[in-house]
């Protein structure tokens, strides 16, 4: 057991948090960052980084640092859709520092964010610490219980980025506004059998969707199935799934059997959601903590870490002057809702127009009248292209530095 004390105590050391406490940091703010794990070392987590969050660093001077942890580039995202490949998003004229997603594993971006953040003598990352609920006194959160024993207290605001599955969420009482999804998705890795340049590539076919995102030496794999259908997937046998990814494409073919056992295959189920209202006294809810997105895109890392820009253009300078904050943190919500409605109107259209009716077995002999138009013409992939890489009302970094 232990007590902690900071000025802004954020809980969860995931993408937003550790972006919001490097910028809270660099502002001069007494930061500490929970994070209940050891490491950040865990599998099939939002590796995808778009452009808007590789500008933001570009804005921190910390790019160039950032590329040099090993990443593969995508210039460009296809679509194999009734067996014909089609470029859907061309990502390089964009007017951005770095046009191109950038793949790198989790815990690598994690760790590059919690060194940059450990220059700052404001910073505190305590591992192994898990936030159980907020503690609240006089109707203003104050701190942290965390489990175990203990408490952090914050003297002056908590930030919970503590993920989809927030336990300060689901202790606050905000109302929560849920949209759904009408698939889960099995995550694993199959080995590559040839070194092709990037082809990172999503396969539609009728009762299937496969993605294939290229990692150099191995292939991320998402296998997208109706909601709730994991255990009658399984229960049919591995030996059964091993084959119905053989017949995915030429990438698969030869590469199915190295699924060993269901240990390589990791089930995420698919929530959308979020919250009515954001904050209340002495508390802001960001990221998944405040708002799951769907995987469709794979915008949901760079949208967490949106917000934790927003929080810190908006609060950091207050904050550092001694200013009250709780009338600040309306604007927090003010400035994201709007991106995070229009992103998952966007998903939830996709879901319904496309994922829904693919899964659930409709035909078609040739791609859509949409795709053949982008395969065509290829200036129309940069509105796709925007929409991803950049996202709506996208962030800079206009937080005070103090260092």
């Amino acid at each position: 057991m232990a007590d902690f004390d900071a000025d802004l105590v954020i809980a969860g050391g995931g993408p937003a948090g550790m972006v919001a406490g490097l910028l809270f940091a660099r502002a001069g703010i007494d930061t500490l960052v929970l994070e209940k794990h050891k490491d950040f070392l865990r599998d099939f987590r939002g590796d995808t980084i778009h452009p808007s969050t590789l500008q933001l660093f570009y804005e921190l001077g910390l790019l160039d640092q950032l590329l040099e942890r090993d990443h593969v580039k995508v210039p460009v995202i296809h679509g194999r859709v009734a067996g014909e490949m089609i470029p859907i998003a061309d990502f390089r004229h964009l007017s951005v520092a770095a046009p191109f997603i950038a793949l790198m594993p989790q815990w690598d971006f994690l760790d590059f964010v919690a060194e940059a953040a450990s220059r700052y003598p404001t910073f505190r990352l305590q591992r192994c610490t898990e936030a159980s609920g907020a503690i609240e006194r006089d109707g203003r959160v104050t701190g942290v219980s965390l489990a175990g024993g203990g408490e952090a207290r914050a003297h002056k605001l908590v930030i919970a980025a503590d993920g989809r599955h927030s336990v300060i969420r689901s202790g606050s009482g905000l109302p929560l506004e849920t949209i759904g999804a009408p698939m889960d998705v099995f995550w694993f890795r199959l080995p590559k059998h040839a070194e092709p340049e990037n082809e990172t590539v999503g396969t539609f076919d009728p009762g299937r969707i496969f993605v294939m995102i290229d990692r150099r030496d191995y292939w991320q794999c998402a296998f997208v199935f109706p909601k709730g259908g994991a255990e009658r997937i399984r229960d049919e046998g591995l030996e059964a799934f091993r084959d119905r990814v053989a017949k995915i494409g030429p990438e698969t073919a030869q590469a199915a059997d190295a699924i060993e056992s269901w240990d390589d295959v990791k089930l995420l189920t698919v929530t959308v959601d979020r919250l009515k209202t954001w904050h209340k006294p002495g508390l802001i809810l960001i990221g998944d903590a405040a708002h799951a997105m769907s995987p469709v895109g794979g915008v949901g890392i760079n949208l967490a870490i949106q917000d934790a820009v927003a929080s810190a253009n908006s609060l950091a300078a207050a904050m550092a002057t001694g200013k009250v904050i709780d009338p600040l943190l309306p604007e927090v919500q003010a400035r994201r809702m709007l991106p995070t409605r229009l992103t998952q109107g966007m998903q939830k259209l996709i879901q319904d127009r496309v994922i829904a009716p693919v899964l659930g077995g409709s035909h078609f002999d040739r791609p859509p009248a949409i795709l053949q138009l982008l395969k065509k013409v290829p200036t129309l992939r940069r509105l796709p292209a925007r929409a991803i890489g950049l996202g709506f009302r996208p962030e800079h970094v206009r937080s005070p530095t103090a260092f």
